[in-house]
Parts: structure tokens; sequence; C-alpha cells
């Protein structure tokens, strides 16, 4: 069963040494990494030229121009050649038994067709700085489930035949990518959650997560994605409200998913 570490690029070699070397260390070695460098500025990728000619696992491929993650990660997918698919951020980290473990969910469970973990906080000097505490077991074919909460993140991954049954990801996004992903896949089959950390996610100062200028476009693209999520699954509204007239879906949608009695019953469902 062979899998693609797919690896959307730009800008990004100091930490992308350390994401390589976790990936070396995998005890699973039936994998090959797609890298898709979105022209990087910063000399990064003629040292991925010279490093994927020292291994052959490594499938590497420049865009013509800058064209943003969403562009860069359905290109990462249209490369890959493994069964299972999943991203690994070129800042992050994976443990060195993820891809052993999460071969072995598939083979436990034939009909999932996509699984996610826990994740492991680090900062810039790859230091644990706590465990990432939203990521939980959620409920499989829910029709208005649109994971505000974060229960679904890294390390997801995914059949890539049940992928090309999705739009794929939407090139024209330049931020919430993964959740464009995540509820595109959830409409198609089951997930399946793996209770252990797999990803060591980085929080940095240039991640989108520190910059204020970047939250309000994710916050726009985000939108974006749950309202094309409403269409496809022909909800009309939401808590009483036309989807089409609500301003702000994340926010609508987090705070009716948060009221003490949702919490309890969420908490307690799984």
């Amino acid at each position: 069963m062979t899998f693609s570490i797919l690896i959307a690029h730009y800008n990004n070699w100091n930490y992308f040494q350390e994401c390589y070397q976790s990936i070396l260390k995998q005890t699973y070695q039936d994998y090959e990494i797609i890298i898709v460098d979105d022209c990087s500025t910063d000399n990064s990728y003629e040292r991925l030229v010279e490093l994927s000619k020292q291994n052959n696992k490594i499938k590497l491929f420049r865009n013509s121009e800058n064209k943003k993650v969403g562009f860069t990660k359905r290109r990462c997918v249209e490369e890959a050649s493994g069964e299972l698919c999943g991203f690994v951020d070129p800042d992050d980290k994976i443990s060195e038994t993820a891809l052993q473990e999460i071969i072995d969910t598939y083979k436990l469970n034939p009909d999932v067709i996509a699984t996610y973990s826990k994740i492991q906080l680090i900062n810039s000097n790859s230091n644990d700085i706590g465990e990432f505490k939203l990521t939980r077991k959620i409920k499989n074919d829910q029709k208005t489930f649109f994971n505000v909460n974060f229960e679904v993140a890294h390390f997801f991954t995914f059949k890539r035949e049940v992928y090309k049954k999705t739009e794929g990801i939407n090139v024209r996004l330049t931020s919430a990518v993964d959740q464009d992903l995540y509820l595109k896949l959830y409409e198609v089959g089951h997930f399946k959650y793996i209770d252990s950390c797999q990803y060591l996610y980085r929080i940095h100062d240039k991640g989108v997560s520190q910059d204020k200028s970047k939250k309000n476009i994710l916050n726009t693209n985000w939108h974006n994605v749950l309202l094309d999520s409403c269409h496809r699954r022909k909800i009309e509204s939401l808590y009483g409200e036309n989807i089409d007239e609500i301003e702000n879906l994340p926010r609508h949608i987090f705070a009716k998913e948060n009221t003490f009695y949702k919490k309890l019953i969420r908490r307690f469902s799984c």
C-alpha cells in the first residue's frame, strides 16, 4: 500500500529540513514524496532539486508562476500515484510511526476513506508546547457537520481514488484549503480517528494562525468553503436563517454549535 506524502512548498527551506528528516525516519518505507514548489524566491527550489537527486522517493515539481496554496495542493494530489495521500506542511513534522499507524488503520477498517489523528504543538525551536485539545472522534453521515470546532485536523490522510469522486481542492482558495478538502471527503465516505499524536504542528510568527492580516482572508475563504458545502448538501437554511443571507458562516455556525447544551451533547455522543 503505497503512501504519497504531499508537500506544497514556498520559501520554507529552513523548517523543511526538519520536516524531511521526520519523513526519512518513518518505520513504514513504502512511500513517495510529492513536492510542488510554488515559485519560491529564497533559493530553496534549487536546494530541493539537489535533494531530489539524492533520493529517488522525491518527485519534485514547480508551478510556472506563483499560484498560491489551493492550486499547489490540488496539483500535489494530481501528481501523486499512491493509494493513500496525506499533506504535510513544510514547516511541520510527523512522528516516526505515523505512516505505519495509518496503514494499519486502513487495513483494519477497509470501508474508511480518510483518517486523522491527534496533534502535538511545537514552537519555532521544535520544543513541545502541548497537545492540540480540539481534535476528537466525530460522527459520520451528519448533514450539518462543518468542522467549525476543528475536530478533524492533521495528520489527515485519504484514499486517492475516493478523492477523485469529489470536485477536488478549490484552486481559487488562498487559505482554508484543508477545510475544503475535509468537507468534500466527509460528504462521500467515513472518517476514522487515530487516538494518538502522529503530527507535530509548528506555531511560529510566520504562520497563518499568527498573522492578523491573513486571518481576515482566512475567514472570507472559510465562509466560502462552508457556503459551497451547504450548496453541495442542498442545505438552504441553518438554524432558521437562509444560508445565502448569513454574513459570516464560520461565526454563525460556531455560535450555534457551542451553546452549553450543544457542547454537553457533543461530549457524550461519540
